[in-house]
């Protein structure tokens, strides 16, 4: 590559590489300058309060996240399989709503729904599966946070996955139908082996996306612990004053979220 060439890339690279430094770097340089610092001193006294308190915490953000993509993966393969080989495009349509959706805006829509008295309980105890007197609760709790982290991200599956399995050319299918492959077979043999980078990818973007959630855990989650990562980082600075815990926890969730950012970057180069 000459040397025009290559000064060439890097002036097209500047512009995003110093937004990433700006906006991610430095920010974690700060919070990790921060995190290390405890009345002033150097300590990692934060970190062991982090340890002390808020282990369970970090164990519960993450077991949320791993059901929540889990869940969304699972239903993503199949739904995006039927909708590539039958092309249903209202279908389609409804599963990308919850994109144009805020995350505060799903929250309060499912502490409604997932109330103990909301909306779909009233709807079931009118055909008597359930006893609206004493009802059960999905709402305020991991299931109601996952149901609504699930609702939430099943629309950025649809699109990252069902864009996946249109990439593959339909020579491929037509070939498994003419040896009586089933549409599950297809979508297990076919579409699902040759989509694994982009299903990474998806994985990777989700996750992420998972830990840092906050509005959706604020709204319904039970207010007691354990907690999500991010109310205990929203808790520590508002209600304790107390920056470097804070800082220490958002480390954490850096660090949990470069390990999967590792991964997405390994998935891109060796695709």
């Amino acid at each position: 590559m000459r040397l025009s060439t290559r000064i060439a890339c890097l002036i097209i690279a500047l512009p995003p590489l110093a937004i990433v430094l700006w906006l991610f770097f430095l920010p974690f340089l700060s919070s990790a300058h921060l995190s290390l610092l405890r009345d002033d001193q150097w300590s990692l006294r934060n970190y062991h309060l982090v340890w002390r308190l808020y282990k369970f915490d970090v164990l519960y953000t993450l077991w949320i996240a791993f059901v929540s993509l889990a869940a969304v993966l699972g239903v993503a393969v199949f739904l995006c399989g039927y909708l590539r080989l039958y092309s249903h495009r209202a279908v389609e349509f409804l599963f990308k709503i919850p994109l144009f959706i805020p995350f505060v805006v799903v929250g309060h829509a499912m502490r409604v729904l997932l109330a103990p008295k909301g909306t779909l309980n009233a709807v079931l105890s009118q055909v008597g599966l359930v006893n609206i007197n004493d009802p059960p609760s999905i709402a305020f709790g991991w299931i109601g946070i996952a149901v609504s982290l699930i609702w939430k991200n099943l629309a950025l599956a649809v699109l990252l996955v069902l864009g996946a399995y249109r990439s593959v050319d339909e020579t491929f299918l037509e070939a498994a139908r003419n040896f009586g492959a089933s549409g599950f077979r297809q979508i297990k043999d076919i579409l699902l082996p040759m989509s694994k980078a982009s299903l990474a990818v998806a994985s990777a973007f989700m996750f992420t996306s998972m830990l840092a959630s906050f509005s959706v855990p604020l709204m319904i989650g039970s207010g007691e612990p354990p907690q999500m990562v991010m109310i205990d980082v929203y808790y520590r600075i508002n209600y304790q004053m107390d920056y470097g815990t804070a800082n220490a926890l958002g480390v954490v969730s850096y660090l949990l979220a470069m390990g999967v950012a590792a991964y997405y970057l390994k998935t891109i180069s060796q695709k």
